[in-house]
This record gives C-alpha cells, structure tokens and sequence, in this order.
C-alpha cells in the first residue's frame, strides 16, 4: 500500500521532488550544524560554539617563592680536573653543599624518604639520607649580598679522575642548597632543592650540565623542574645550552646514557609573540609538551600543540590575566 503511494506521488505529484529536497536540506543542515552529535570541522562552526568544544582543561597551579637558584658558570670548560663554578643566587643566606660521586640509589631513595619518613632541610639530613655514600663533600656559605661563584674541585690527593663507565652507579656531582638560619626554614615552603649535575671526566666526555632539578618542600612533596620550550633570542638560549657545535655529539651521549629529552622545534623568530596570530604576548604552557607559544586568546582555540602536534592534556598561564 505505501510503495503504492509513493509511486502515484512520483507520477501525478510534484510535492515528492519538492519533499526529496526539503529531507536532503535539513540532513545537510543537522551535519554541518552538528545536531546528530557527530564532530564536524571547526571552521564550519561559530567562535563561540568552536571555543565551548575545544576549550581543554586548566590546570590549577599554586604560586611559591623559591629562595634558591643555582647555575653554571664555566660550562665550556668544567671538568673533574679543572673544576667546576656553580653560581646560587638565593633570597636568604643559605648553605652550599657539594658532594663529589655521589650514590645514585641513595639519592632517589632519599628523595623518597623526604616524602615518606623525615625531612631534608639540613646537609647532615641530606647526608644520614643517603647514608654517606658519596666520596668527597665541600661547603660554602653563601649570603644574600654574595653574588661570586664557588669554584668547586676534587683535591689531587683523592686521585679521583672519573666516575666510571656509563651506566654509572654514581653521579659526579650533586648540588644541595639549604637555608642557613632555622627561622627561615619555617617560612618558605621550599625548604632545600637538589641539583644533579653532570661533570666531564676522562670516561665521559659530555659537556657539563645540570640533570636533574629537585624542589624539596616543606610538606614531604618533591617536585622535578623541567625545561620549558618557548621562542627566545639567541642570547638567551645560548646561557642554558651548550656550543653548537657540540650538541650533536652530546645528543649521542645523551641517547647511550638514556637521558635524551626530544627536542623542541623552536621558531627562528627572536620574539616571544604567539606563534598564532603574530599578535599577543605568548602566556600559555601546554602540557605534557611544555611548548609555551600561544597568547591567551588562541589558546581557547586548540586541542593539539601547534609545534609538535601532540594533544594538550592540561595548560597554565605563566602569569595572571590583567582584568
């Protein structure tokens, strides 16, 4: 009965092109519009409609003052032999430590310990932590006014020229900066940071560099600096990366160590303009990439990274947004 409709709508009636259509209209309509719930290119959808879809999740960050910094001043020519110059610059007066082949089990298992049984705050914390499994220690007292660095370097009469072959049991040197008066250690709630620094020796030959980074807070946690991969200009990228013409066999090095990070492929702008629009101030860090090249306004814009297409889990500003 219905096929029976249809064709004498077909043969007498001009409502069944008309109807055809119409239902090929709206089916188009509800694609493009969205109602079916199907994902649909983002350029064929309003800003407002587009911002709501990919709009991904912000992580929620808490600001700290952090007393310590620790660099490198010699990177070109530190070594086991002719030593090395760490350069701290703190908000307090506080106290470098710098342990020569250190353990690296007792390391990571003081750094569990700080978060499970007591607190490392002071070097002979540190020192009971890690059972003193290291072969040289030196101290400095470093004040608020101190800006020189330390030259630190193992005596000839400890006849240590390296560290052994890769994989290594010990790290060449390990950086500890603490608070030197106990008032302050109560203020702060970043009570010692960590620093694993690479030394060249006769075994290794990779240039001198900070490894690792650890931020020991007062309440047990410990947290890991990482880098963070945005536009600079060559001055500034030059102070925390090696010569160039280093960095391909460093990067060999690295890869045989297991330490090779992937490396982030930097705009050639000298600017820190978004990467986007040209236009606005980069603001956004996007996780787990750590790319920071978006400005406030693209970054309601994306789900992937626009450098390394990876998809964004989590995003924080590097600062607030000016009301």
């Amino acid at each position: 009965m219905a096929a029976a409709f249809l064709v004498a709508l077909y043969e007498y009636s001009p409502l069944f092109y008309i109807s055809v259509v119409f239902i090929c209209f709206l089916v188009t309509s509800g694609l493009v519009m969205g109602w079916f719930g199907w994902d649909v290119p983002v350029i064929l959808r309003n800003s407002d409609e587009a911002e709501s879809t990919v709009k991904v999740s912000q992580k929620q960050m808490r600001q700290v003052k952090n007393p310590f910094s620790l660099e490198i001043k010699n990177l070109e020519t530190a070594s086991v032999s002719n030593g090395i110059t760490l350069v701290p610059d703190c908000l307090e007066d506080c106290l470098l430590t710098c342990y020569w082949g250190c353990s690296v089990q007792k390391i990571h298992e003081a750094l569990q310990k700080h978060a499970y049984c007591f607190r490392i705050k002071t070097p002979q914390a540190f020192e009971d932590a890690v059972y003193d499994e290291y072969l040289y220690r030196q101290q400095y007292c470093i004040k608020t006014s101190d800006k020189a660095g330390k030259h630190c370097q193992v005596p000839e009469e400890t006849q240590i020229i390296d560290f052994g072959p890769v994989p290594r049991s010990r790290y060449p040197l390990v950086a500890l900066l603490t608070l030197e008066d106990e008032g302050n250690r109560e203020i702060y709630d970043i009570v010692s940071m960590v620093s694993i620094i690479h030394v060249t020796d006769d075994s290794y030959r990779l240039s001198c560099r900070i490894l690792y980074q650890y931020l020991l807070m007062a309440q047990g946690q410990f947290h890991d600096l990482k880098q963070l991969f945005m536009s600079a200009n060559s001055n500034t990228s030059s102070l925390s990366s090696p010569p160039s013409g280093d960095r391909t066999e460093d990067r060999v090095l690295l890869e045989k160590a297991g330490l090779a990070e992937d490396e982030a492929d930097l705009p050639d702008e000298n600017s820190k303009d978004c990467i986007v629009c040209q236009n606005r101030a980069v603001n956004w860090v996007l996780l787990p990439c750590r790319h920071t090249c978006l400005c406030d306004e693209c970054v309601k814009y994306f789900k992937q990274c626009p450098m390394c297409r990876q998809f964004v889990g989590e995003s924080f500003p590097l600062c607030g947004r000016k009301e």
